[in-house]
């Protein structure tokens, strides 16, 4: 059975981690929150870009969620801009959970990733990408909603926020909609590289 059930997101110094609409994915603003994860060597290869990249801190992040991950969970919405923007080989390399109202055949791309879209709730969603990921994590990659929904329901047990300094100023934030008298975060790492600084906070719920 998988261990611990988190996510990690790139955060604005104002609390957005993405713009308003899909539009706007790869815009200016987007691509300076995610500064610090593009030119690292893990993600390039996970994005089949090519031999080179930065070794050192964040790209140490970027390996260890990787390397974590046995299984993903998702909103509709980012899978809607993922299936524009993504690779044939996504990066994911593991099974996707994707939570939706509409009903989908599993949709199997290369390098050993599955999309499964789940029509039963987060929970359901969670079971099965527990189950998928055997005795490793499960990542609730995104979007904010997604995280939110687990956030509120006392699923989510670790939170990783990198954030990077680029003001939005609209969009999406992060902690819309969380629960603030449940949700009880405590502070466990912090890490700062030349171009973010990485939080690491444990997810509790409040009696």
């Amino acid at each position: 059975m998988a261990g611990t059930v988190f996510a990690s997101v790139s955060m604005s110094l104002d609390g957005y981690v993405a713009p308003g609409s899909a539009g706007e994915l790869m815009g200016r603003q987007w691509m300076e929150l995610q500064a610090w994860v593009f030119p690292t060597r893990t993600f390039r290869e996970r994005l089949s870009m090519g031999a080179g990249g930065e070794t050192g801190q964040d790209d140490d992040l970027v390996r260890a969620t990787c390397e974590r991950t046995g299984a993903n969970i998702m909103g509709r919405r980012m899978i809607d801009a993922g299936e524009a923007m993504w690779p044939e080989e996504p990066p994911f390399r593991s099974p996707v959970f994707v939570l939706t109202h509409r009903e989908r055949e599993p949709w199997v791309r290369a390098g050993g990733t599955t999309f499964h879209f789940v029509t039963d709730g987060i929970e359901s969603a969670l079971d099965q990408a527990r189950e998928a990921a055997d005795d490793l994590d499960v990542r609730v990659s995104g979007g904010a909603e997604t995280i939110q929904q687990y956030l509120n329901a006392g699923l989510l047990d670790e939170l990783t926020v990198s954030v990077s300094p680029v003001i939005f100023g609209a969009g999406v934030r992060l902690f819309d909609g969380v629960d603030s008298e449940r949700v009880a975060p405590e502070q466990v790492h912090a890490q700062t590289s030349p171009r973010t600084t990485h939080l690491t906070y444990a997810v509790s719920q409040r009696e």
